[in-house]
């Protein structure tokens, strides 16, 4: 699996991880093809597929806290990014 699934899956899991550093998560953004805006402070709008979301950067330290990971999954989910999505799309694209 790749890099990338991989990352998906780590987000997807139960119980929650807070140990996702940010580079990661916006490296897989720009891997789905994502739009990113930077708005004020640490805020940034995205928009993949149909969703469209303002995620927080981390404030302290590099990685997501556990809010951040449900706000991500909500936004991936909403933009038809899931674990099972990102695979059949692989699958399909033939990587």
């Amino acid at each position: 699996m790749s890099h990338h699934g991989a990352l998906l899956k780590t987000i997807f899991q139960d119980p929650i991880s807070a140990n996702i550093h940010w580079r990661e998560i916006e490296s897989l953004l720009h891997h789905l093809g994502a739009d990113i805006e930077s708005l004020n402070g640490n805020r940034i709008r995205v928009k993949l597929n149909r969703g469209e979301a303002v995620l927080h950067r981390p404030h302290h330290g590099n990685t997501l806290d556990r809010n951040g990971v449900r706000a991500l999954r909500a936004f991936l989910g909403s933009a038809c990014m899931t674990v099972s999505q990102y695979e059949a799309a692989r699958d399909k694209s033939g990587h």
